[in-house]
């Protein structure tokens, strides 16, 4: 595709971040914060690493890990002590003061619920739990602890969202009228069966909740609702999800979610993981004088308007350096817990749904082979698009395997 008229070079914004540098943590010159990580497999290593990072410039110090999966050799710090499990960690570690649990979904709630009675702060990663249910009750207990709470929605890090503010206050965009965001990946069979939870609605009763819109795209939900002011559950007017699979599985993987938030702005996700091929995902600001697309992973974000078209790419604060912060000098945190409410309103959406609908395999192309094959629904790419722009569902756009219907969740009583 050409360059479009009157786009400028790409560009990159360095606006000042709100968290402290790794080599000035605010501790006023003390011993730096002792840190436990629980889960270092997955996402966990990305903590790991970043942790060591943190460790090497001062600012933390990693004491313990647990997992009960031993970590690979050489990955965790000589001088972090390993157990297999919270507990043991606990009875073995005292004065703690961050723990970061970054564990399967379904083992959120009483980990983190564990973590907050020992007094510490709590970085959990995304999604927060797998029920509002447990929602309420963790924030319940992160009310009565008086500890920080921070979730592990990265791309709320990114400085492109102060920026879509600012143009939003400009009227650069003219009256906002809609958001939505897309997202197609590509997962192959080995993804769902690399842990005996991957694509799982439940696990012998245990609500686990691994569809596309809670997990693997969650960021682009989670992303959206920012954007349009929707943090906790009184910001969410409306919630109707229409899910799919083209993968042997119990959740979704290809599916719309559309909500409604209390000021009337409507807000549509359309995710999958059966693409013929990966592209950045992105969250779309829909305006009368024109439109900003955030690819939240890059954290560059393009203005299109009748004078031209810019493009520009932002900072990131870290969330664990921001929660460091918010130990210290009182920071507020970037995504603290009460402010997933809306989020947990869609997860709570997908989790009280109809099971997914079967994609009918006329309607799907394998490509790959073994458990490099992965799904592709034919023509998904344009009824992604369609569905975001036209804030419809994939029934009501009559594609020929929508077979669904919207499903409304019911709203807790306010």
């Amino acid at each position: 595709m050409g360059t479009p008229t009157g786009t400028r070079p790409h560009a990159s914004a360095d606006r000042p971040g709100a968290t402290a540098r790794p080599d000035a943590p605010g501790s006023g010159g003390g011993a730096p914060p002792r840190v436990a990580l629980v889960g270092v497999h997955g996402f966990g290593t990305h903590h790991l690493r970043n942790l060591e990072r943190l460790q090497s410039a001062g600012a933390v110090e990693l004491v313990a890990v647990a997992d009960p999966q031993p970590p690979a050799p050489g990955s965790v710090p000589p001088s972090a002590a390993v157990y297999p499990g919270l507990d043991e960690l606990l009875a073995a570690t005292q004065g703690l003061d961050v723990v970061i649990v970054a564990t399967p979904i379904q083992t959120h709630a009483p980990l983190a619920l564990t973590a907050l009675a020992t007094g510490a702060d709590l970085y959990l990663e995304k999604p927060p739990v797998a029920s509002l249910a447990d929602f309420n009750r963790l924030c319940d207990a992160a009310a009565e602890s008086g500890r920080g709470v921070q979730i592990g929605f990265q791309s709320l890090g990114s400085h492109a969202l102060q920026a879509i503010e600012d143009l939003l206050a400009a009227g650069t965009i003219g009256t906002l009228q809609g958001i939505s965001a897309t997202g197609r990946w590509v997962r192959d069979r080995a993804y769902y069966k690399r842990s005996r939870w991957a694509g799982k609605r439940s696990i012998g009763g245990v609500d686990v909740v691994d569809g596309v819109a809670t997990n693997p795209l969650a960021h682009a939900v989670a992303t959206a609702l920012r954007i349009a002011g929707a943090r906790t559950i009184g910001d969410v007017a409306s919630v109707e999800t229409e899910l799919y699979r083209a993968n042997d599985i119990e959740s979704d993987d290809t599916s719309v979610i559309r909500i409604r938030t209390a000021s009337g702005l409507p807000i549509t996700c359309a995710l999958t993981i059966c693409a013929a091929e990966s592209v950045e995902p992105c969250v779309t600001l829909q305006g009368s004088a024109g439109t900003a697309v955030f690819h939240y992973t890059e954290d560059r974000l393009t203005v299109i308007t009748k004078s031209g078209t810019s493009e520009v790419t932002y900072r990131r604060d870290d969330l664990t350096e921001n929660l460091l912060a918010h130990r210290a000098n009182g920071v507020p945190l970037i995504s603290p817990l009460l402010d997933s409410g809306a989020f947990m309103l869609v997860l709570e959406a997908v989790r009280t749904a109809p099971l997914p609908a079967a994609i009918d395999a006329a309607h799907v192309r394998w490509e790959g082979d073994g458990e490099a094959a992965h799904a592709v629904v034919l023509g998904i790419e344009d009824a992604l698009e369609r569905a975001g722009r036209q804030h419809a569902t994939f029934s009501e756009l009559g594609l020929p395997w929508a077979t669904s219907a919207p499903y409304a969740l019911s709203l807790p009583a306010s």
